[in-house]
């Protein structure tokens, strides 16, 4: 792909998302003409890879499941090789709304990298009892590592420029949780701003989410240790 000067690559990490994918590449290109769709198949059984490029996306297939950070480094890395100022991440299953691409990118005018946040007024998302009890806790802590006020960290709706793509081709991990929490922690730990802007979340269109109220809970408190290691981690990995 050429001449990516002004243009927008939008990620999309897809595991067997037959179902769902289609539409959000649709959606996404309907949105913007100045918007360019990947996919990162994530060793799909099903579809998906055949879907996404009906649909009009340039799909890159990995051999096997490597789990959203894996996917993510890779989408990077392919923003970086092709010359994008600027990528974002949508994930396939539709709660991402491709509406909101241009706010959340906009906020890449005051930082390096823009989260869409879904506790920050907009929307009526909601978590209740020990899971909005870790998500607060999280975002209060990663909010002073940053030096910026944030409401939620584990947004996977984020936006990067030219330096934040950089840091996530240099390292972007793939182990649990640290495509939210630990590559949060590492680029502001390297220098990088980070900023959020306020996005109302969507119902998965399709399938069965990955996570239950009570496996939800579980991996909020798992955040929690991932966190630390990343705190821990201080500035070597960045």
């Amino acid at each position: 792909m050429t001449g990516t000067t002004g243009r927008v690559l939008v990620i999309v990490p897809a595991w067997n998302e037959e179902s769902n994918v289609g539409h959000t590449i649709r959606e996404v290109l309907a949105a913007d003409p100045a918007y360019d769709v990947v996919v990162v198949d994530d060793g799909s059984t099903d579809q998906t890879v055949a879907i996404a490029r009906e649909a009009g996306a340039v799909v890159l297939q990995l051999p096997f499941n490597l789990g959203v950070g894996g996917a993510m480094k890779t989408g990077y890395t392919y923003a970086q090789r092709h010359g994008y100022q600027s990528a974002i991440q949508v994930d396939a299953d539709g709660q991402h709304n491709p509406a909101d691409i241009a706010r959340v990118v906009a906020g890449l005018k005051d930082a390096d990298i823009s989260i869409g946040a879904r506790f920050a007024e907009v929307g009526d998302y909601e978590a209740k009892g020990p899971r909005r009890w870790a998500m607060s806790f999280l975002a209060a802590v990663v909010s002073r590592v940053a030096r910026a006020r944030l409401t939620d960290v584990t947004s996977g709706f984020r936006a990067g420029n030219s330096a934040a793509i950089a840091q996530y081709v240099r390292y972007y991990p793939a182990e649990y949780l640290g495509d939210t929490i630990d590559s949060l922690v590492a680029a502001a730990h390297s220098g990088l701003t980070v900023t959020q802007v306020p996005v109302a979340m969507r119902p998965r269109m399709s399938g069965r989410p990955s996570q239950g109220p009570v496996g939800s809970t579980i991996y909020l408190f798992r955040s929690v240790f991932a966190l630390g290691l990343a705190l821990a981690r201080g500035k070597d990995r960045s």
